[in-house]
């Protein structure tokens, strides 16, 4: 029997059971590379081909992310090596006349007869007697239902106006503007504003509006239309709007009701009825008795309150009341009580045509674009220039041919409108300024002109005299004038508000803020003939937005309008480009 080597067979074993080992990667991979330098025709060669496309699929995971992570490094770091660093630098634009295109001056008008009226009954008079041939209104109120509250959007105000006011009246823009200074409001004017706005909310109507119920101090009212007219401008004055926490509801349920006011005036067999002029259709508003003041300044908030809230039927209502007025303008450029024309020459009171014009402006810029609007305001320029300027008392209630006569207290409603029309350097303005010089804010009927309605005055004051004092380039005589009111009124408002106390506790009435914290309500209480509560405590109150309300201007272009001072002027000469903003 032949014997077996152990030894040889176990080698033998060893070597066959090695074919079958898997090698390892690592090993794979250096066999792989030392068979690619052997020649073609050999089997490690063939073998190392064979191991190469096996290595594509794990090499290609490995590789393509690798590869776009290195790309996406590179491109990354020369983006931020090509990277300019830009310094921006904040400064205030400046407003810089501009060439305006050529526009036909308006016709000439035939001039009135000389006179020379010196009449010293120059305030408005909101609650005097109907008109006898005014037509009883009917039932029915023209305008659709008023939006909801979620149909407003929280946007710049007309008097947001360009190069006029600051981009919003929030609580930023106000503290911006009542950081305290010679030239600014404090937190006490603040205090008093809150004071104000928290005694409307608490003495509103429950229709909307502000009657004479004898309620925390109101013991005088005035016609619906104009109260509640007063009280949303205060109101928007502020920022507040139908979206704000605190007045919010108080200012939807006053535009509610001035929006619903404006009807259509039919006759009892339903046919439309012609205005004092001849005209159809004849709009009015509930509320707004006797002269129709309130019939202007209801027409103003309605303005600004489309302006601020884009409600569409505060527009529609608006653009209604705004048609009347441009319908109503005389032949000579101004307006008079109820909107008739009267004669061909005025007579143009500039107290009630100052309502006109700032209800006009607001519309305007609240993007209202009436048919006539730009005619209106020219002519409305012309009468200011030709027949309201007074050397004596700045601007004068009645006409005047001569600028000799005439006295009172309205040089500041002619002097704002130049101001806000674009015209704040023509000599008229400063001959007004110069008349408002020593007037001194007061709640007292002895007031600076010797009429007898200071506040209604002081309202126009120191508006004209902030606009003069803080515009850009203003001259130290206008600054010194403007610092030395609103340091008196400063002094003078906070103080002389009226808290509400009550009767039986002697402790000061509150109501509760946006927050439920207890606040204290007040109002101004006027010594002076038309010492309405509502809108005393109202004008007191713009005057003392004034820092944010209307920012100050020269230079003012929502609407470009080349007038020929030729033409508006008594023997001047010359062209001048005009450019009006309202």
């Amino acid at each position: 029997m032949e014997m077996i080597d152990e030894e040889e067979m176990k080698e033998k074993l060893e070597e066959e059971m090695a074919r079958y080992e898997e090698d390892g990667y690592f090993k794979r991979l250096f066999k792989m590379f030392a068979g690619l330098g052997k020649p073609r025709a050999s089997r490690e060669y063939k073998e190392a081909i064979i191991e190469l496309q096996r290595q594509i699929a794990p090499l290609s995971a490995i590789l393509v992310p690798l590869i776009g992570v290195i790309i996406l490094f590179v491109v990354t770091a020369v983006g931020n090596n090509g990277r300019q660093e830009i310094k921006v630098e904040i400064v205030q634009a400046s407003q810089e006349d501009e060439k305006l295109e050529e526009v036909e001056p308006p016709p000439e008008t035939e001039p009135p007869p000389e006179m020379d009226v010196d009449i010293q009954m120059d305030s408005p008079n909101v609650n005097a007697p109907e008109m006898a041939e005014t037509p009883a209104p009917t039932a029915e109120p023209q305008s659709v239902k008023v939006a909801s509250v979620d149909a407003m959007l929280n946007i710049k105000s007309p008097v947001t106006m360009r190069s006029v006011a600051g981009t919003a009246r929030g609580a930023g823009v106000r503290g911006a503007y009542t950081k305290g200074g010679a030239q600014y409001g404090d937190a006490q004017t603040e205090a008093a504003v809150l004071k104000a706005l928290r005694w409307m909310k608490a003495t509103q109507s429950p229709d909307g509006s502000w009657g004479t119920s004898p309620k925390y101090g109101l013991t005088k009212g005035m016609d619906k239309a104009a109260g509640a007219g007063f009280a949303i401008l205060t109101f928007l004055a502020h920022g507040e709007t139908p979206a704000s926490k605190e007045f919010g509801p108080t200012v939807q349920k006053a535009l509610d009701y001035l929006i619903n006011s404006v009807y259509v005036v039919k006759d009892k067999a339903g046919n439309l009825v012609k205005d004092p002029n001849g005209k159809t259709p004849y709009i009015k508003m509930r509320g707004a008795g006797g002269s129709e003041y309130g019939f202007l300044i209801g027409t103003y908030a309605l303005c600004e309150a489309y302006g601020m809230t884009k409600n569409p039927n505060a527009r529609e209502a608006a653009e209604k009341t705004l048609r009347r007025i441009i319908d109503g303008q005389t032949a000579t450029g101004g307006w008079n009580y109820n909107m008739a024309r009267v004669t061909k020459d005025g007579p143009d009171d500039i107290s009630f045509g100052g309502w006109a014009m700032q209800a006009i402006k607001a519309g305007k810029m609240a993007g209202m674009h009436i048919e006539g609007m730009e005619e209106c305001i020219k002519k409305a320029v012309k009468c200011l220039k030709t027949r309201n300027y007074s050397e004596k008392a700045g601007f004068v209630y009645r006409a005047t041919t001569n600028h000799k006569g005439g006295s009172g207290g309205l040089g500041g409603v002619g002097c704002l409108a130049m101001q806000l029309l674009g015209y704040a350097k023509e000599p008229e303005v400063a001959n007004a300024l110069r008349v408002m010089a020593n007037w001194a804010p007061t709640f007292d009927a002895k007031h600076m002109s010797g009429g007898q309605n200071s506040q209604y005055y002081s309202y126009y004051a120191a508006q004209c005299k902030y606009q003069a004092g803080m515009a850009k380039g203003a001259t130290p005589a206008n600054q010194t004038l403007w610092k030395k009111w609103n340091q008196e009124m400063k002094a003078l408002y906070p103080k002389s508000i009226t808290t509400c106390i009550d009767e039986k506790t002697k402790q000061p009435l509150t109501i509760d803020d946006a927050t439920g914290k207890p606040r204290q309500m007040g109002h101004w209480v006027n010594k002076d003939h038309y010492n309405y509560d509502i809108m005393g405590t109202c004008l007191a109150a713009l005057q003392l937005m004034v820092y944010y309300r209307y920012l100050p201007t020269t230079s003012l272009k929502a609407t470009e309008v080349e007038a020929d001072v030729d033409a508006l002027t008594t023997g001047g000469a010359g062209e001048v480009g005009v450019s009006i903003d309202i």
